[in-house]
Order: C-alpha cells, then sequence, then structure tokens
C-alpha cells in the first residue's frame, strides 16, 4: 500500500471512469476549494486515487494512481490553484454505492460520507482496503 490514499469526484456526464480509461491520463484540474486544493498539493506520484461517480452516479467506480505531482493549474485565471495527474489503475468489480459507504461502521469517519462538498478528500489505507473489500476488487 502506499502511504497515502485518496478519493476524487466527477460528475459521470463531465468526466467519467470510461473517459479516463479512453484517455489513459488526465489533468485533474479546475478544483476551487481550499481543502481539496491542499489535498492535491499532499498528492504523491504513485499514490492511489478511488474514482467516485459523483450527481447521477453516487459510487466508487474506479482505482487511480497519480503520476504527477501538484503544479500550477492552467485553468486558473487568478489565484494560487493545484492540479495533478491521474492515470486508471483498474475498474472496481463492483462499483461501491454511497449507501454502503454510509452504512458500514468501517467507513464511519470517511471524509466523503462527513464532508460530500469537497471533491478531493484524503482517505485512510484502512478504509481503502475495506473500500476494496467491498468491491471484491484486489490490488
Amino acid at each position: 500500500m502506499t502511504k497515502n490514499c485518496w478519493l476524487v469526484k466527477s460528475e459521470p456526464s463531465t468526466y467519467s471512469w470510461e473517459d479516463l480509461r479512453r484517455d489513459k491520463s488526465t489533468r485533474w484540474d479546475g478544483v476551487r476549494n481550499f481543502e481539496a486544493r491542499n489535498n492535491l498539493r499532499a498528492m504523491k506520484k504513485g499514490d492511489l486515487v478511488l474514482y467516485y461517480h459523483s450527481g447521477e452516479g453516487k459510487e466508487i467506480v474506479g482505482l487511480a494512481k497519480v503520476v504527477k505531482e501538484g503544479y500550477a493549474d492552467p485553468t486558473a485565471t487568478e489565484g494560487d490553484w493545484c492540479a495533478v495527474d491521474l492515470a486508471p489503475v483498474k475498474p472496481l468489480a463492483r462499483p461501491v454505492a454511497l449507501a454502503a459507504l454510509k452504512s458500514d461502521k468501517a467507513l464511519a469517519n470517511l471524509a466523503v460520507v462527513r464532508k460530500p462538498r469537497i471533491s478531493v478528500v484524503g482517505i485512510s489505507p484502512a478504509e481503502l482496503a475495506r473500500i476494496l473489500e467491498m468491491a471484491e476488487t484486489q490490488l
């Protein structure tokens, strides 16, 4: 396991897991929340990232990794914002719905449950392991 683990959210209609798989990598940009920006800055190459479909999906669907650490977000016209590059690792064998995350006691402190408006959150290695178990997916 890597030291840091993360979860990123995207509306499937904006940029889906299938888009990431098709593109093979992407710049994760456009984040305009200070906590999420700080999480992007903390990401290190090789860190694992759960990919969550927000909005119409509300489920974790894939596992990605950081392939380029934080750099200035080229979409920002003002302010000090950050982007990272992500690449897909594998789809989850079984997506894990938000309702399942909320009902699992081991995930009670999961940031996606406690802070649903933040688009980039840290997760513990134990939380990652539990989610992968629920998804019937191995690293």
